[in-house]
């Protein structure tokens, strides 16, 4: 098949397909950060959908103005347009002229703008040991299939591998707060908002293989 891996840089998702023979091609603004700048398309997405044939794409788009975590700042970008800019680039990936799509964003206002996902996701249901919740809004796709073992002392807690350790710290503005010890370890690494923004759209490896292989 050929696929588009659109909103992405890192080729995570993109070698997976690479190594089951299919034509995959990672498409963003920004350079590959992956190890095969031949299979990167460093275009504006919305050109390469519309001038070119695609069987299948799986899409990131920013989660900058959609996602739930930054709540407290949807006032200021209702009022300056950021997130309605944010709404139109997702629905315009959901609406592609593609026959199967999958796109991903974390817990966002699509859920109620749009629709909610198909299917939500952590990393751990795949065996990597790390918690990022992920949705997914499926054209033409089925769910990702993962196989929940029940927990030996809980009948009500499932998971296929440790989910990872958590931290708890104090925000700048005084409040309690919880995360993933990756994500809190990767974003004081972070010197800019766009080194932040690519934490945030990691892909873990498991994902990536459970999408080339179930999807492919």
């Amino acid at each position: 098949m050929r696929i588009l891996i659109a909103c992405e840089e890192s080729q995570a998702v993109c070698t997976e397909f690479r190594k089951l023979g299919h034509e995959a091609f990672s498409c963003d603004i920004l350079p590959t950060s992956g190890n095969h700048p031949e299979w990167h398309l460093q275009k504006d997405v919305l050109d390469v959908i519309n001038n070119y044939k695609w069987d299948m794409m799986i899409a990131f788009p920013p989660c900058t103005h959609l996602t739930v975590s930054g709540a407290r700042h949807f006032k200021d970008k209702r009022k300056d347009g950021r997130q309605q800019q944010g709404i139109d680039f997702f629905m315009k990936m959901i609406n592609a002229p593609i026959d199967k799509i999958a796109v991903e964003n974390p817990v966002g206002i699509m859920s109620s703008v749009y629709r909610k996902p198909d299917q939500i996701i952590q990393p751990y249901y795949f065996g990597d040991p790390f918690q990022k919740t992920t949705c997914l809004w499926l054209k033409n796709l089925e769910p990702l299939y993962y196989n929940l073992k029940p927990n030996l002392f809980d009948s009500n807690i499932t998971s296929t591998s440790d989910k990872g350790e958590m931290v708890e710290f104090i925000s700048k503005t005084g409040v309690k707060k919880r995360q993933p010890k990756w994500y809190f370890d990767a974003l004081k690494m972070a010197k800019t908002k766009e080194e932040r923004s690519t934490i945030r759209s990691k892909t873990f490896p498991s994902i990536a293989k459970a999408m080339a292989s179930q999807w492919g």
